[in-house]
């Protein structure tokens, strides 16, 4: 999304596909261009004034109804209004000015003769446009059936998390898949090019979205139409901008704290056990601008503490961060120079120090690498870590039960001084297990209900380290195979686990195991 230029449009000169694609300004022309014929064919003026740009800014979305078109203007208008500066590829510092007073003539959309789509059930903020495309539920061969479970959260489970995916796919494969039965769900997509937003699966109801039976009960899952490795083809700014008001509206139906432990990235879902680690999904990847969604809702990561104290908050400068990663093309070869929210992990505070081990992913201790999908020596922006070091300009936190180190000088930092509560084993044991669910224990499962194991995964807490808390989980256990609803159960049982930042993906400790201290101490 780009604002609206001030003063008279030029005609610019032809520009080739591959121009357009490599030159900022090609596309700026560009962008100049299709605006200024979209504004012709409406039969408006080539105006000097903003305000009479809105149903061509509208039309420049692509949207095919009048709700979408309407939202995406209205955000280019508040932009404008706001005013805005940015580092472009070259690392230019460019200005918009603040325009307050400009008020659109919003009257003009109708000239676009837009449809409208269907709304009604969908649970939306007025903000953005919303479409109900809903996910079925039916019956399949056997005692099969697709594609989510009926509840009645917040009443039956309490829904502690939302998770950020990309689909991977464009928006038309994904709302053919999302109609298919006998595939997996989500509650929400959020569309690329405009944020226009299609609801599937009622925040009620439990979606199959994340890989993770216990985080699936307790969560919502939003798919944003993209790839990972290709953010700025698809990580839009209306998406993102629709995409936080849709995050903020649900945070404060479904009483959900706006933080990092509360809103995970699919790629911080962790494995159910030692066996699934390594399906793990890893989007919405390092190109994912946490800082940017965060602010967008009002909630910007920002110092509680001194940079020098016992706990830290992941922040680097999202545009002149750029570590190098691999495979985004092809498996080996470099990614194109980008900006990330995601700093790497060193054995030692020196950057020829191999990287942090993931013993989950890679069994045979062989270091973690630099693809863009190795999600084994990575943390990211917002994420929380307790300190276990410092030494010249690195810092070290405790990471997968390892000490991890990265480039944090006080002249151009990564991180940010934080402060809050910290788990660390209780006194006496040498090392805890940690969990990728807070199941039950067995004495809780009635008859009829198939026990399930509390199997820890292969990492260990040991003594001497401690861990950020997040959520406070009880254990809980939905045993829904079965169509109809009421043959569903609920297991509560009487442990009780905190959720951790414990590598790139959280994981779970029993209480009974841990101390909880301040990070102050």
């Amino acid at each position: 999304m780009r604002p609206v230029a001030r003063g008279r449009a030029r005609s610019p000169r032809a520009s080739s596909p591959k121009e357009l694609r490599a030159s900022t300004a090609a596309n700026v022309q560009g962008g100049a261009a299709l605006l200024a014929a979209e504004q012709k064919r409406l039969g408006l003026p080539l105006s000097g004034d903003a305000a009479d740009w809105y149903a061509a800014v509208a039309g420049y979305s692509g949207a095919t109804d009048a709700a979408t078109a309407t939202t995406f203007a209205n955000d280019v208008f508040d932009v404008i209004r706001k005013g805005q500066r940015r580092t472009t590829d070259s690392g230019r510092q460019v200005a918009l000015s603040a325009a307050p007073r400009v008020a659109p003539r919003t009257e003009q959309v109708r000239r676009l003769g837009l449809g409208t789509v269907p709304s009604r059930g969908t649970e939306c903020p007025e903000s953005v446009a919303c479409e109900s495309i809903p996910a079925p539920y039916q019956r399949l061969e056997g005692k099969d059936y697709g594609n989510h479970d009926l509840a009645d959260r917040p009443a039956s489970q309490k829904v502690d998390f939302i998770v950020i995916h990309d689909t991977e796919g464009s928006w038309e494969t994904t709302i053919k898949l999302i109609k298919d039965p006998a595939y997996v769900s989500w509650n929400y997509t959020v569309r690329s090019g405009d944020g226009h937003i299609a609801q599937h699966v009622p925040t009620k109801d439990v979606a199959w979205h994340a890989g993770n039976w216990y985080v699936n009960a307790k969560s919502v899952g939003i798919e944003h139409e993209g790839f990972l490795a290709q953010p700025d083809a698809w990580y839009t700014e209306e998406m993102y901008r629709t995409s936080a008001r849709l995050v903020e509206y649900l945070a404060d139906k479904l009483d959900i704290p706006l933080d990092r432990q509360h809103i995970l990235g699919h790629d911080n879902v962790p494995g159910t056990v030692p066996s699934t680690i390594r399906g793990m999904h890893t989007d919405p990847g390092p190109y994912w601008d946490w800082a940017h969604y965060f602010d967008l809702m009002g909630r910007p990561f920002e110092a509680a503490a001194s940079p020098f104290s016992g706990m830290v908050t992941i922040a680097p400068e999202y545009e002149d961060h750029q570590p190098a990663y691999t495979g985004c093309v092809k498996p080996g070869v470099k990614c194109s120079p980008h900006g990330s929210g995601a700093v790497r992990l060193h054995t030692a505070p020196r950057e020829d120090a191999p990287l942090i081990q993931d013993i989950g992913l890679r069994p045979d201790g062989s270091p973690s690498t630099i693809d863009v999908n190795d999600t084994g020596a990575r943390a990211s922006t917002g994420q929380q870590f307790a300190v276990a070091d410092r030494q010249g300009g690195w810092t070290a936190i405790w990471y997968l039960g390892q000490k991890a180190w990265f480039r944090n000088p006080w002249w151009d930092p990564v991180a940010m001084g934080a402060h809050g509560r910290l788990v660390t084993p209780r006194e006496g044991l040498a090392e805890i297990p940690v969990y990728g669910r807070a199941f039950p224990e067995k004495e809780a499962y009635p008859a009829g209900v198939p026990v399930q194991a509390v199997t820890p995964l292969p990492y260990k807490l040991p003594a001497g380290q401690a861990y950020v808390v997040g959520a406070t989980s009880p254990s809980e256990y939905l045993w829904a195979a079965t169509f109809e609803q009421s043959g569903h159960r609920i297991v509560r049982g009487e442990d009780v686990y905190y959720e951790i930042q414990f590598g790139h993906r959280v994981a779970f400790v029993k209480a009974t195991d841990v101390e909880i201290r301040s990070s102050r101490w």
